[in-house]
C-alpha cells in the first residue's frame, strides 16, 4: 500500500522521517517528496507549507504522480470544544472549510458552490486507526468530531466563537479542510489528525517551545501505531 503523509511544517514529519529509510526524493512544485518503507507499507512524506492552496497542490500530486491508496495529515490546530486542552489530540470525522461564503447568492456558508456535499467526510478504517492509534498517547486527552479550515490565523475570540457555533466543529487550522476535498473529489480515502496548541475559547495555552516535543511526540506515536496496522 502507497500511502501518503502530509504535513504543513517540517517539524511535523522529522521524527517519523528518521525512523524510515528514505530511497528517493522528487521535488514537485517546489515539495521535496521523500519515498521509503515502514512496516509494510510504502511511504511517501512531504511538507506542502501553510495554507489551502499548498495542501490542495500537494495532495493533488501525491494522488496523481505517487498513486497513493490513502492519505494522513498530521499538524497543529487550535481547539474550540469546551473539554480540549493543549496537548491534546483531534481526530477529524469530517471537515469543512470556513472562510467559503457564498451566502449572498442563497447558500449556507461553508458549502462549496455546486458541490454535492457540505462537509468531507474522513475514512472511517482510518479514523478507527486513528482511535486505536491515540490510545496509545499517555497523558493526554483525544477526541473526534469536525475540523474547520481557513485561510486565517484564527486569535480573535469572537470569530472563534461563530466558528464553533457555526459549524459544530472542536478544531480550526488552515489546511485540512483542502486536504479533504482533493481526497474526495478523488475518491482517495484520507483522515486528518491534529495536535492543540491553544483553545482561545477556554484561555488555555502552551508556550510553543513546551508545547512542540509533545505535538511532533503525539503525532509521531499515532502514525507509526497507525503505520504498523494498515
Amino acid at each position: 500500500m502507497n500511502i501518503g503523509i502530509i504535513g504543513a511544517m517540517k517539524e511535523e514529519i522529522d521524527v517519523i522521517l528518521s525512523e524510515i529509510t528514505i530511497e528517493k526524493e522528487e521535488i514537485k512544485a517546489g515539495m521535496n517528496f521523500k519515498m521509503g518503507e515502514f512496516g509494510n507499507n510504502k511511504v511517501i512524506l512531504v511538507v506542502c507549507g501553510i495554507g489551502k492552496v499548498n495542501a490542495a497542490i500537494c495532495t493533488q500530486i501525491l494522488i496523481d504522480d505517487f498513486k497513493v491508496n490513502s492519505i494522513i495529515n498530521v499538524g497543529v490546530a487550535g481547539g474550540l470544544g469546551e473539554n480540549i486542552k493543549p496537548g491534546d489530540i483531534v481526530i477529524a470525522e469530517n471537515l469543512v472549510q470556513h472562510d467559503m461564503d457564498t451566502s449572498f447568492f442563497g447558500d449556507k456558508k461553508g458549502q462549496i458552490p455546486r458541490l454535492d456535499t457540505f462537509d468531507f467526510k474522513c475514512d472511517v478504517n482510518l479514523v478507527e486507526k486513528a482511535k486505536i492509534a491515540c490510545k496509545e498517547v499517555k497523558g493526554h486527552g483525544w477526541f473526534t468530531g469536525r475540523i474547520a479550515t481557513g485561510d486565517q490565523f484564527m486569535s480573535e475570540v469572537e470569530k472563534i466563537k461563530w466558528i464553533n457555533s457555526e459549524f459544530g466543529a472542536i478544531a480550526c487550522e488552515m489546511e485540512g479542510g483542502s486536504i479533504a476535498q482533493t481526497c474526495y473529489l478523488n475518491a482517495v480515502p484520507f483522515v486528518v489528525i491534529r495536535s492543540i496548541s491553544d483553545n482561545s475559547l477556554t484561555k488555555e495555552f502552551m508556550d510553543y517551545e513546551k508545547f512542540l516535543p509533545i505535538a511532533i511526540k503525539n503525532s509521531t506515536n499515532i502514525l507509526k501505531n497507525m503505520l504498523l496496522v494498515l
